[in-house]
Parts: structure tokens; C-alpha cells; sequence
């Protein structure tokens, strides 16, 4: 049997559409069930509060619930393998920390790469650490700080939430940046840290916004300086280190991410709907509330960022030998 063109183009159609319908059900029908977002922190701290609020702005919009589940353990790097083993469709994500990006030096034997293996969906808000300091300390600004601490070398003690934490390795490249001897305290977290801060018994500490507002606030330290590349709106009359200091930036932040070989099309739907997060008024306003800066950018650049945050802490931590016990 002959068929006219007409006819042969209408059947090609009709043979073709029901493939194209599927690809368009599939993309337009993701998350199609409940989604599972990995944050590698115990229940109650900065991250996880901020995870919350990212899944519970991604329930409302994508329809679906999008569920915490918290797998804390050798900092960071449970839930991040966790992460990293998920099957890639869409249906587990993972709260990136700031921390793998010194873990990839600190730890010698991970079972994973991260650049390799986690796709970076979207930044969600960096977190200044601020630059503070017991106020017996003579010091009123950085620049005051630095020339005391040259003048009293080995004498100053710079307390840590934990050795390789974001507020040992942005101390030690503040060190390094200016040329100063601080003996290096650790603590086993920040707020013993922070306790013996405001005691006297250290006279530094580079702290995590959100857990030395409230003595900030209170006068029991003095804060010096933020670590971001731009002030902190919730400390506004705070100048960055780097004002003092140039080219100096030592922010934690956080994102969302998915394993390897995610489809790009769930990638770039994440991305869409958390980039909007940040641009709404109440998210917005309940991130910079809590210390952090909203940072919106494509997939694509929160890659560079990790990859280059990255390549920046190994040489801190590789300068100032910086290892963890057993190691």
C-alpha cells in the first residue's frame, strides 16, 4: 500500500509524539515522590537549620516532600559518602558544607573524590566567621591586633572549634597572610571555645557568626572584623579583614548537591527553584537573621567555587601542617 506525503508525515508524527510526550511527562513530573536531602551535621546547628528551610521552600513549591535526614559523623564525611553513593535521579540530595573542601586534605583515606563524584546544584548563603577577641586584649582594629601580635610573638593564643575547623584553617591563613605567631588552641567545638574566649584564657578566636552574635551583642568579646569579602549585614558597623588585610576571605557557606550523573534537567530545576528561595523576601530575610549572606549562582559556578575553595585550603593546611589525630 502506497502512502501519500501527507500521510506519511502525519503517521511519522503520531509515531513520534508519544516518545516526546513521555520525555516532557518524566521532566515535568519531577520530584514525582518524596525527595531525600542528606545533611552530614547532627539535628539543631547552622546547617541544619538551613537545610530545613531550603526543603521546606522546595516542598511548597515542587509539590513533594522534601525530607531531612541527618548522618553526622567524621566531620562531614558520613553523610557526604552517603551522599556520594545515592543512586543519581533526583531523589537524594545532599547538603554540601564548607567542609569538604578542607576534608579533601585533611582525611588521606576517603573512599571518594568530591569534585569527582557530587554535582553542585545551587550556593545557598555564605557565613562570615568574625574575627574576635577577649577585650583585654589592646586591640580596637585589625591593623592594632596585627602590630600587637608582632610585638608579642608566640604569646597570643588563637582558639579553635577543633583542629582543621573553618575557624582553625581561617585563622591560620590570617597567620599566614600577615606574618604572625599565634599558638593554636583546639577545642573539642565552638561554644567551649567560645566559653573560654570570653574567660580570658585564649585572646583570639576566628567564630562562626551565628555562635558569637549573642556575645558580641553582649560586649563579652569585641568583634574585630568579618571574614567575608563584603560587611555582614547583621553587623553592619563591622569591618571586613580584608579592609586591613588584602585579599583575605575565610567564609564557611553551604549549598545543595546530587550525585554524579543526576539528569541535567533535575539539576537545572533545583537550581531555578533555590536560586528563587533566596530571592524571596522572608527566606532572604530569615538567612541574613541568622548570620548568612544569600548567594545565588548557576550550577555551574558553585562548581568553580568548590573546586577552587578547594585547591585555596590545601595550601593553608599544608603550610601550617595542619593534620587531625590518627591521620
Amino acid at each position: 500500500m502506497k502512502l501519500h506525503r501527507r500521510q506519511f508525515l502525519y503517521l511519522a508524527g503520531a509515531a513520534t509524539a508519544p516518545a516526546a510526550l513521555a520525555r516532557g511527562a518524566r521532566a515535568e513530573a519531577y520530584p514525582a515522590r518524596a525527595v531525600r536531602v542528606i545533611v552530614p551535621v547532627a539535628p539543631g546547628g547552622a546547617l541544619d537549620i538551613i537545610a530545613r528551610l531550603i526543603s521546606q521552600w522546595l516542598s511548597q513549591r515542587l509539590g513533594q516532600p522534601f525530607v531531612i535526614e541527618n548522618r553526622p559523623g567524621a566531620g562531614t564525611n558520613v553523610g557526604v559518602e552517603a551522599g556520594v553513593r545515592a543512586t543519581p535521579d533526583g531523589y537524594t540530595l545532599l547538603l554540601i558544607p564548607q567542609s569538604v573542601t578542607t576534608n579533601a586534605t585533611l582525611y588521606k583515606d576517603l573512599s571518594f573524590n568530591f569534585i569527582r563524584d557530587i554535582v553542585p546544584i545551587a550556593m545557598i548563603s555564605s557565613l562570615p566567621l568574625v574575627m574576635e577577641i577577649n577585650p583585654t586584649v589592646p586591640a580596637k582594629t585589625v591593623a592594632e591586633f596585627v602590630a600587637y601580635a608582632k610585638a608579642n610573638p608566640g604569646k597570643i593564643s588563637m582558639a579553635s572549634g577543633g583542629s582543621g575547623s573553618a575557624s582553625h584553617v581561617g585563622g591560620e591563613l590570617f597567620k599566614m597572610m600577615t606574618g604572625i605567631d599565634m599558638v593554636h588552641v583546639p577545642y573539642r567545638g565552638g561554644a567551649p571555645a567560645l566559653a573560654d574566649l570570653i574567660a580570658g584564657q585564649v585572646q583570639v578566636m576566628f567564630s562562626p557568626l551565628p555562635e558569637s552574635i549573642g556575645a558580641i551583642k553582649a560586649g563579652t568579646v569585641r568583634a574585630l572584623a568579618v571574614t567575608t569579602a563584603a560587611r555582614s549585614p547583621r553587623l553592619p558597623g563591622v569591618p571586613t579583614v580584608a579592609e586591613t588585610v588584602a585579599g583575605f576571605e575565610a567564609s564557611t557557606w553551604q549549598g545543595i548537591g546530587a550525585p554524579k550523573g543526576t539528569p541535567a534537567d533535575i539539576v537545572d530545576k533545583l537550581n531555578k527553584e533555590i536560586n528563587a528561595a533566596l530571592a524571596n523576601p522572608q527566606v532572604n530575610a530569615h538567612l541574613v537573621d541568622f548570620g548568612g549572606v544569600p548567594d545565588p549562582m548557576s550550577s555551574a559556578d558553585f562548581e568553580k567555587l568548590v573546586v577552587v575553595e578547594t585547591e585555596k585550603w590545601a595550601k593553608v593546611i599544608q603550610s601550617a601542617n595542619i593534620t587531625l589525630q590518627g591521620q
